[in-house]
């Protein structure tokens, strides 16, 4: 297809557009009026269902007071959600409270706020960030250099200076890595990597408390972040937690972090802070890391939008909702029955490699053979084909991977789905895989 044949959205079309005139509920909802069940809640973020009339009149009500203040004005929005976060949702020792308009450029914030964080010190050469290999955490040429998503870091490689990268927690595939226990091994290897680079140039080590799409909800071993968090400290690193996506009750706990007692420096989140309402991401951070920057007379510069006020109405209208509908808690339920039933209906499947995930992230691995677990080649394109076969089923599955890593089917659906969904879900997953594995056998 040429680019004159293209029709204008999106940017580049990969095959189909699909066209949505509305959603409700956990449903998505086309023009010829088929409903599509939302089991992978957009890309993982419509916690608490689409069409909520409590956040549009929120949404609307802040529009009619007021349309755009910059972020360092206070507004009653701001005020009420800041109030929200330090009182009701963030760990105690986080209490600072910066807010951006996505997670690529929240986490592009964190990593400059811990860079200006070792200057205030006056330790300017601690200059390195260290990633994992397996890892996504935004699409900036920060966020591209630190992180592992080897599809969309291609191409890039000399765009900027090549930060260290340590081992991801992977138990599934940890042979490829060493022979002792993953947890021990990982946290012994960033140890290594901190000690080679030298500890006096490390600023930060980012990570997800457990990996999200791009690995498809990969769950590290219970010794990894306490020896983590130990090392961090022991070298003064900075330890910035990426909860874009599994914040805000996803794994079933109000922060992924709460699931292993992690201590973040800075913790950003912010798919689940307004379900897909608005664009808002948080920078939570402690009173450390903020006085330093003040002591020494420095800001953290904003976005033009962040903390817009119509954002923080959604946000604020969200929030109540799962605190109403104690959706957390319910995430923690429903996310024990559809990880029964996942494995109950694929844990033995011969090209399923693993069925894994916390709360209500879930995903599947695919694999040509069970026991080797050999990939299909990239060019079999299982991912999309598995997707496809769901949407011919009426239901939308997120494609996850990096590329290297690939045939990942994540779930992510709404906190507000019920049993009967699950079991549906459950079962036009399965189908879907089977359909495609016969075709490609």
């Amino acid at each position: 297809m040429t680019t004159s044949e293209m029709p204008p959205w999106p940017f580049i079309a990969q095959g189909r557009t699909i066209e949505i005139a509305s959603a409700n509920g956990c449903h998505l909802i086309q023009k010829n009026g088929n409903r599509i069940f939302d089991a992978a809640g957009g890309a993982v973020v419509a916690n608490i269902g689409h069409g909520r009339p409590e956040v549009a009149d929120a949404v609307a009500n802040s529009m009619r007071t007021m349309s755009y203040v910059v972020p360092p004005f206070l507004t009653p929005d701001r005020e009420e959600l800041v109030e929200r976060l330090t009182k009701q949702w963030l760990p105690e020792h986080l209490s600072r409270v910066y807010f951006a308009s996505g997670g690529s450029e929240a986490m592009d914030t964190a990593i400059r706020l811990t860079r200006q964080f070792h200057l205030a010190k006056g330790n300017a050469e601690r200059t390195k960030v260290i990633g994992r290999k397996l890892s996504y955490h935004g699409t900036t040429v920060a966020t591209l250099a630190i992180g592992g998503h080897d599809s969309r870091r291609n191409g890039f490689e000399n765009f900027w200076n090549e930060m260290p990268r340590a081992p991801t927690p992977y138990p599934l595939r940890h042979h490829e890595v060493g022979d002792g226990e993953c947890g021990a091994d990982c946290a012994a290897a960033l140890e290594a990597l901190i000690l080679k680079e030298g500890p006096e140039t490390i600023a930060a080590f980012v990570a997800e408390p457990m990996i999200g799409s791009s690995g498809g909800a990969i769950v590290p071993p219970s010794s990894y972040w306490p020896a983590v968090q130990s090392i961090c400290e022991k070298y003064g690193v900075l330890l910035v937690i990426d909860e874009v996506m599994t914040g805000f009750g996803r794994t079933g706990t109000k922060f992924g972090a709460d699931q292993w007692d992690i201590r973040a420096d800075i913790l950003v989140s912010g798919k689940g802070l307004t379900a897909g309402y608005a664009p808002l991401v948080g920078v939570f951070a402690t009173e450390e890391v903020a006085r330093t920057l003040a002591s020494a007379g420095q800001t953290l510069m904003f976005y033009t939008y962040g903390g817009h006020p119509a954002a923080c109405a959604a946000a604020n209208a969200v929030l109540q909702i799962m605190v109403d509908e104690d959706l957390v808690n319910r995430a923690q339920r429903m996310g024990t029955i559809l990880g029964e039933q996942l494995n109950s209906a694929l844990g033995q499947h011969a090209n399923v490699a693993e069925v894994r995930g916390r709360g209500l992230l879930w995903a599947v691995e695919i694999v040509k053979d069970r026991n080797s677990l050999e990939q299909f080649p990239a060019d079999a394109q299982i991912t999309n084909k598995v997707v496809a076969a769901g949407l011919s089923n009426g239901f939308m599955f997120y494609p996850g991977g990096t590329g290297t890593v690939r045939d990942i089917i994540v779930m992510g659906p709404p906190y507000i789905l019920t049993e009967d969904d699950i079991s549906q879900m459950v079962g036009a997953l399965s189908a879907s895989i089977s359909s495609v594995m016969e075709r490609s056998s």
